[in-house]
């Protein structure tokens, strides 16, 4: 039987009710019966979704939303001061909860594993609920991206476990209470809110410190902020670490390309155990590792977690096939930092082979990280045989003079790479079709709207 609703979230309201983190709070909390209700800007499949499970949702956001029996307003750090329906809240007196307090109050009562990291939160988080869920468990979780349609980003399950994305980008995580964290890797982002690698480490070290009195950290063996950060730790905390270093805990033997999945092999309390990956990509493989070392450490049955990893194909923007046309395959990514990107294109260029080539459609994403890490993102696109560039996705940020995709171009050409710059995106997918040719892959990779060109990819190589 789920927790239950705190008071101040009986009948909420969210602002950006239509986000991945947003989105999945709140359908959580409608299942559980609350009366949830909220805004966004604009109408999507998730709003419908929210729809379906009793959900009120607003397109536009507007004082007028608000109801007077609201009970809390919950915002996440991309909205603004001045929204109206913010503002609204704060003069009459409503409460404003932070998204992830409100996720830690849907955790409490139950056995909370949070995943966190640089990269490869929504894959791991979402290896570990769907394998939960295929051995009968019921975990309730919340993730930053769709399972297989609009919506499936959360689900209030009937068992006592809880998965859920621990994100460090404006140090919410800090939140949380797990009883397992996993940490895949800790590298420099989100420059907006931290100004160096010391604040990194000083912010997932006090992630670690809240993980309750006999839990586990699942940390990366392989990866230098990682093993960095261990050194900064408490003696005392339980670490259980994976991956392919010699000195790993649960030490991985293989990964074996096949075509769009892998087959992994390791040693977990000396004994081998071998299960498929049914995505491409060393790094996909490593996430499966990570997700079966915290269900171990939770004690799940190991050789059971990881026979039903294998359950698991694919959350969407994560190497997700969007079709296929004129004998070209177009495949999303949502990979954004340099290191998320490499390990995408390292993935695509195993599945493609010798034959076939890799074209790119990138969107930088956010202008600060551009400023930060625009020459390594360009570098990062010299794997690919040909890439086509657009403007940079703001997202929550304004310009910054001077701070344009050109950065990446000059970078990437500099670093020896074919890459175009188109400024129209609505010409992108003509000019991807004009230069594929049967064999080849087209990967749109980004976090923000790029996705949205696939379709329009694959009908232009119709055409």
């Amino acid at each position: 039987m789920a927790p239950a609703i705190p008071p101040t979230m009986d009948r909420p309201h969210f602002i950006g009710i239509g986000g991945a983190g947003m989105s999945g709070i709140a359908k959580i909390l409608a299942q559980r019966g609350a009366r949830v209700a909220g805004s966004d800007a604009r109408e999507s499949p998730t709003a419908e979704a929210l729809r379906a499970h009793g959900a009120t949702v607003h397109i536009g956001h507007d004082a007028a939303h608000l109801t007077p029996d609201t009970t809390a307003v919950v915002v996440s750090s991309a909205i603004r001061a001045d929204n109206p329906e913010l503002a609204a809240a704060r003069a009459a007196g409503i409460p404003v909860v932070h998204r992830s307090d409100a996720l830690a109050a849907l955790m409490d009562g139950l056995r909370p594993i949070a995943v966190a990291g640089t990269h490869g939160k929504t894959t791991t988080t979402s290896m570990l609920g769907v394998a939960l869920r295929t051995l009968g468990l019921s975990p309730s979780y919340a993730i930053g991206g769709d399972l297989d349609e609009p919506g499936s980003n959360a689900e209030n399950g009937a068992g006592e476990f809880f998965v859920a994305e621990a994100d460090e980008s404006d140090r919410s995580f800090h939140t949380y209470a797990p009883e397992v964290a996993i940490i895949l890797n800790v590298e420099l982002d989100h420059h907006a809110n931290y100004a160096s690698m010391d604040e990194i480490y000083e912010s997932f070290e006090i992630f670690t410190r809240r993980i309750t009195p006999g839990g586990t950290l699942v940390l990366a063996a392989d990866q230098d902020g990682a093993r960095e950060l261990r050194g900064r730790l408490a003696p005392e905390l339980a670490v259980t670490t994976y991956g392919e270093a010699a000195d790993a805990d649960v030490r991985v033997l293989s990964i074996t390309p096949r075509g769009l999945t892998s087959e992994v092999t390791v040693l977990l309390d000396g004994e081998e155990l071998a299960f498929t990956v049914s995505v491409p990509g060393r790094h996909y493989a490593l996430n499966a590792v990570a997700a079966l070392a915290a269900g171990a450490a939770a004690g799940i049955p190991a050789a059971e977690l990881a026979a039903a990893l294998g359950s698991y194909t694919g959350v969407k923007r994560r190497l997700q096939l969007k079709g296929s046309a004129a004998g070209v395959q177009v495949i999303d990514s949502y990979a954004h930092h340099p290191t998320e990107m490499t390990a995408d294109l390292e993935a695509m260029r195993a599945a493609v082979g010798d034959e076939g080539r890799i074209l790119v459609l990138f969107q930088p994403h956010l202008f600060s990280r551009t400023q930060e890490l625009g020459r390594e993102m360009g570098e990062a696109l010299a794997l690919a045989d040909a890439s086509v560039v657009l403007d940079i996705y703001p997202a929550r940020e304004d310009p910054v003079p001077g701070v344009t995709s050109a950065l990446i171009v000059d970078a990437a050409r500099a670093a020896g790479a074919d890459v175009t710059p188109v400024l129209a995106k609505e010409a992108a997918p003509g000019v991807l079709a004009a230069m594929a040719k049967p064999g080849d892959l087209v990967l749109t990779m980004g976090a923000g709207d790029v996705t949205d060109l696939g379709p329009g990819i694959l009908t232009a190589l119709e055409a």
